[in-house]
């Protein structure tokens, strides 16, 4: 095995094995014999298996950080921007559907230090995402009856139950759901009607 690609067989394997018997049944030991390597080859790269799991997330937080940034960065119209947004992390979060869901199903084990460093790194995403519904709020595209807070979140819990219903060899291709649970959020957000219905 090239030494490139060490790190990322320590990963590979672990989201295989963490899905298969669980994170907390899943040993170190059980980690390198699948990868092919030492137990020194792999605290050459992570300090635990805590490591290990924060790691699986943080790949996917650092994708979405990075095209949250270059989406925002188009100074596009903000109802476009929001959508850009949305759709991407709906179909981030299908390419990596397993990894999302070994980490949410084990993430209740990380240790204190790494659970506050992935709240952090939610909350600035989350800030700069909260930011795009506020000016939409100042435009008067978005409602603005209901608290950011409970705007912002209103989405984010879609991408966490993606792997409880999304099968991706299903009939829905990810653009689908992407694009239509964007939709059913944008339809939401714009201020009610004299009727008290979604204009």
């Amino acid at each position: 095995m090239k030494t490139l690609n060490i790190k990322e067989e320590l990963t590979r394997v672990s989201v295989d094995l963490f899905a298969t018997q669980g994170y907390a049944k899943t040993s170190v030991q059980q980690i390198v014999d699948a990868a092919g390597v030492t137990k020194g080859a792999l605290y050459h790269y992570f300090d635990s298996k805590d490591d290990l799991l924060f790691d699986i997330y943080d790949r996917i937080l650092t994708l979405q950080h990075r095209n949250l940034e270059e989406i925002t960065a188009r100074n596009l119209p903000v109802e476009e921007t929001v959508r850009l947004a949305c759709e991407d992390v709906l179909i981030t979060s299908i390419e990596w559907i397993r990894e999302g869901a070994v980490f949410f199903r084990s993430q209740h084990m990380l240790s204190p230090d790494r659970m506050e460093e992935v709240k952090a790194r939610r909350r600035s995403y989350s800030e700069v995402f909260g930011a795009l519904i506020i000016r939409g709020q100042a435009e008067g595209i978005f409602r603005s009856d209901i608290p950011t807070a409970v705007l912002v979140a209103n989405f984010f819990a879609n991408p966490h139950y993606l792997s409880y219903w999304y099968q991706p060899h299903g009939p829905l291709t990810k653009q689908q759901v992407a694009k239509h649970v964007t939709d059913l959020y944008l339809a939401g957000l714009r201020p009610a009607g004299p009727e008290g219905s979604a204009q």
